[in-house]
């Protein structure tokens, strides 16, 4: 045996034991590793408010904590909205259950030619055994909802902790990141840094007024056709259409509609054409003239930046797969030089018009048609000549 192979088994080992022992802490961290992705594009879309509060002589952390103040009370007011419509509705199908079941068993009965008994009904179902395990298991898993919610309100805090320290520190953070490059490597970091900060701001930007927007639209047209809840409503589509990645339109859309129905089937109606329709103006009229000043990601790549943080990170790949799209695009075109395309191949056949009006005549601007080498001869303007004939 070679001298130097119990060395190299030796250092084999020590190599594979150091993997082993890295791929677990990672696994262990990669929780609080996620809580602060999230804080960092959260202090990045903060940051433009902070700076310019700072910039009129506030100190960060003051300015940091009234925008997170802000935060915190419009999330209060998106949940108390939602909560008290949530409520209403499930107090409402309570009280009016009884009247839902006897229209069911009496419709059921018609059709079908049936002859069940609600109080047989009640009375089989009040009873039965498997009523009897649901609400058992029900019962045990409250304790296990209520670590989930415990769980979910630390991250919030976790993540909300993280995002103060990222903005109120953003110098800071700055200066100790280039201070340990070369300076032309540090002119480099604040460039893509401040790409970044204008990316992910504008991007939150954009999707606040358009939120905005859209909920101002839901709001007067639910309460032109008497839909009720309509600030809850309207505020429910708002948020969840601009801020949900990819299928925030069809969720938003659901609950209103779902609401109208319990009114009148022809108010859901309404609202489904009214949201069709609204989304139609806002991707090719709204959204362009807002995102061309903030952020302007093409919907191809925005939906296939949302597949791909959705399959990398869950949902919290999907909440910061835009932003990061963005930046990523604002830095390569800073630093990705272009060309002008000269082929005219690239730009695609040219566009002719279907139909030319006024229509040209032969004699104005073009060669009478049939001149006197072509076939039918003829006059000025390309009749026959006196005599009838061909010319």
């Amino acid at each position: 045996m070679p001298r130097w192979l119990p060395r190299a088994m030796l250092l084999a080992f020590a190599l594979l034991a150091a993997f082993q022992l890295a791929n677990w802490a990672f696994h262990q961290v990669i929780g609080l590793l996620v809580n602060i992705l999230l804080a960092f594009f959260g202090a990045l879309a903060i940051e433009p408010a902070v700076d310019w509060m700072a910039a009129r002589g506030m100190r960060r952390g003051w300015a940091t904590g009234l925008v997170f103040l802000a935060v915190f009370a419009a999330g209060g007011i998106f949940v108390v909205l939602l909560g008290s419509l949530l409520v209403d509705q499930i107090t409402s199908i309570g009280r009016n259950l009884p009247e839902y079941v006897d229209d069911v068993v009496l419709w059921v009965n018609h059709t079908f030619g049936t002859d069940l008994s609600v109080g047989k009904l009640q009375e089989n179902v009040l009873h039965s055994d498997w009523l009897r395990d649901y609400v058992q298991r029900q019962a045990g898993n409250v304790w296990g909802l209520s670590a989930t919610v415990l769980g979910g309100v630390f991250q919030v805090l976790t993540i909300s902790l993280f995002t103060f320290y990222f903005a109120a520190d953003g110098p800071r953070m700055r200066r100790a990141v280039c201070s340990v490059l070369p300076p032309a490597r540090q002119a480099e970091v604040l460039r893509a840094w401040e790409i970044a900060v204008a990316k992910t701001g504008g991007y939150l930007y954009s999707r606040a007024v358009m939120a905005l927007i859209s909920g101002v639209a839901h709001y007067v047209l639910l309460v032109a056709i008497g839909v009720p809840y309509a600030p809850a409503l309207a505020i429910w589509v708002g948020v969840v259409s601009q801020f949900v990645p990819t299928v925030g339109t069809y969720l938003a859309g659901a609950l209103p509609m779902l609401v109208a129905f319990t009114q009148d089937p022809w108010d859901a109606v309404w609202v489904l054409g009214f949201v069709v329709v609204y989304q139609q103006f806002e991707n090719y009229v709204l959204q362009p003239r807002i995102t061309a000043r903030t952020v302007d990601i093409h919907p191809a790549v925005a939906f296939g930046s949302v597949v791909a943080g959705t399959a990398l990170l869950g949902a919290v790949g999907a909440l910061v797969a835009i932003p990061a799209t963005a930046t990523l695009q604002g830095f390569l075109g800073a630093y990705v030089k272009r060309y002008a395309v000269t082929d005219p191949r690239a730009h695609g056949p040219q566009r002719r018009p279907l139909f030319r009006w006024p229509p040209r005549r032969p004699g104005r601007g073009s060669p009478p048609e049939g001149g006197p080498d072509g076939g039918s001869g003829g006059g000025r303007d390309g009749h026959d000549g006196p005599d009838g004939g061909g010319g």
